[in-house]
């Protein structure tokens, strides 16, 4: 096989006078997303890791395209040892049906049987294909179970208001059109500037292929049922969600939504939270840890905060705040172009167990924690670097969510609760009590590839063309119309057979999690 991206590095302190012989592979580790900036070695974390198993690694990121950077190293057969990429991705199965990873199921047998006593039942289970192996392995995955024990998981939904202008107004109730409506027509009027700027009355997350805050996240705001009679529905023809649309679509009209909105991207949002430019945003926090953690510690005035925000209004109905789900975030691969498949999975069986999760979440005992009031906690002068130089704290320890391939949230939750404070605090504690678990709802849709993949692909570009004509029609006839165009469209795509597809992978996923 070709290895034009595998490098080996062998470090051998030669065994005279007794001293110990020992080997040091690299193993190259794709990481799916461009963002990240981690390097083995810099961090703490991985250093303690190296330490600990012998085995270090190269990180390597896409530039570019990375399902495109993906596929051709496949085609080429240049694929790296490691891989880690989105649980969802269509290329999870090209690499599983390919051949191209080993499961982990057989390095175990091979190499060490113990790490199938180490991994998560659960979550090997739900991973587990027609033929009984299980290939990825997830992280940032929970289960009921884990949910229902849980001391600290959140939602990352969060509707957010600017502290000061919110109480400025007289904490204007937002859960009803009329309230939402006098928020941020109030807020304008007292606060017309922001340094000199334009106040932007309410913003949303980046509209592209997701489009999240018009799509699940305003219809779980609402508390739309995904399902009726044990069939999944078409929530977006629910009579509130279009309510609310309609709402939206009146604040344009008045001037309360700006046209940025439409065309800017998750940088020029972000700036303008660090900025304050916003009263209002629909945004999930985890994305906006930056600008929050900025205002949080230069503008502590103008601090966001969670509060309700559109509601149905059927009282009955309660928001939802969906909970962290079984499939996780990412899974990771070990490739059959590893130089060390063994050294690969004593890589993983390290992170996943107890030990390592406690590493890469507090760190080393007498660094970055130790026994404070009879519990593990981080040092204080971590708790401060954390909260005033988040960068610096990923770069220089690596811990808690630096090194987040294997990272076992709901382990840590159950072990190593840490205090809550900081910019996110009452973001995150907003949803504790409101947590709701979505787990047999999860990984319903169907692949590209499929006839009902298809089908949903071109449900999703029709509904991202529409929502900007939606909230930028004129009137509420124009609305209507264009509405109900998409759904003589939807009705001719197929999106009956979508949702009977998605039935049945929810029953096939309750009865995997034994609820039916």
């Amino acid at each position: 096989m070709k290895r034009t991206m595998c490098t080996i590095r062998v470090i051998v302190i030669t065994a005279i006078l007794g001293v110990t012989v020992m080997a040091e592979t690299s193993l190259d580790w794709y990481i799916n997303y461009g963002w990240y900036g981690g390097k083995w070695g810099r961090d703490l974390v991985t250093q303690e890791i190296t330490k600990k198993t012998g085995i270090s690694c190269n990180y390597i990121v896409p530039k570019g395209n990375a399902t495109e950077q993906l596929y051709a190293m496949m085609a080429l057969d240049t694929l790296p040892d490691m891989i880690t990429l989105g649980w969802s991705e269509s290329l999870v199965a090209s690499l599983i049906k390919g051949k191209f990873v080993y499961s982990y199921d057989e390095l175990a047998q091979k190499y060490d049987p113990d790490f199938m006593n180490v991994a998560n039942k659960e979550k090997l289970r739900w991973y587990r294909q027609s033929d009984g192996k299980t290939y990825g392995y997830p992280n940032a995955s929970w289960s009921i179970e884990d949910l229902k024990s849980a001391k600290t998981a959140s939602s990352n939904y969060s509707f957010l208001v600017r502290k000061d202008i919110y109480k400025a107004i007289g904490e204007i109730d937002m859960t009803t059109p009329e309230g939402f409506l006098n928020a941020l027509q109030t807020a304008k009027e007292k606060f017309p500037l922001v340094d000199g700027n334009p106040l932007i009355p309410v913003g949303f997350a980046e509209f592209g292929s997701t489009d999240s805050s018009f799509r699940t996240y305003l219809q779980d705001l609402l508390g739309i049922p995904y399902e009726k009679n044990g069939k999944i529905i078409d929530r977006r023809t629910d009579p509130e969600y279009i309510k609310w649309l309609k709402v939206f679509r009146k604040a344009n009209s008045m001037g309360l939504i700006s046209g940025d909105i439409f065309t800017d991207k998750i940088k020029q949002i972000k700036n303008k939270m660090a900025d304050t430019r916003y009263f209002a945003i629909f945004h999930p926090w985890s994305d906006a840890q930056s600008p929050l953690t900025k205002v949080y510690n230069n503008l502590p005035d103008k601090m966001y905060i969670s509060v309700l925000g559109p509601a149905n209004s059927n009282k009955e109905l309660k928001p939802i705040y969906p909970g962290p789900i079984i499939s996780g975030w990412t899974l990771t691969f070990i490739t059959k172009n590893c130089k060390d498949p063994e050294g690969a999975l004593k890589l993983a069986k390290f992170m996943i167990s107890e030990e390592g999760q406690k590493l890469t979440y507090l760190g080393k005992r007498g660094v970055t924690y130790d026994m404070i009031d009879g519990k593990e906690q981080w040092l204080p002068s971590m708790v401060n670097l954390r909260s005033s130089n988040k960068k610096e704290f990923d770069r220089k320890y690596g811990i808690e969510y630096m090194n987040w391939m294997f990272m076992d949230n709901a382990m840590q939750d159950r072990l190593w609760t840490q205090p809550n404070t900081g910019p996110l605090a009452q973001v995150k504690e907003f949803t504790f009590d409101k947590l709701e678990s979505l787990i047999k709802y999860d990984a319903m849709d169907p692949m590209p590839v499929e006839r009902e993949g298809m089908i949903l692909r071109k449900i999703n570009t029709k509904w991202n063309a529409l929502i900007p004509q939606l909230l930028k029609a004129k009137t509420e006839v124009e609305f209507n119309l264009l509405y109900n165009q998409y759904l003589q469209d939807t009705k001719k795509l197929g999106i009956d057979r979508l949702n009977t597809y998605r039935t049945k992978k929810m029953h096939k996923n309750m009865k995997k999690l034994g609820l039916e």
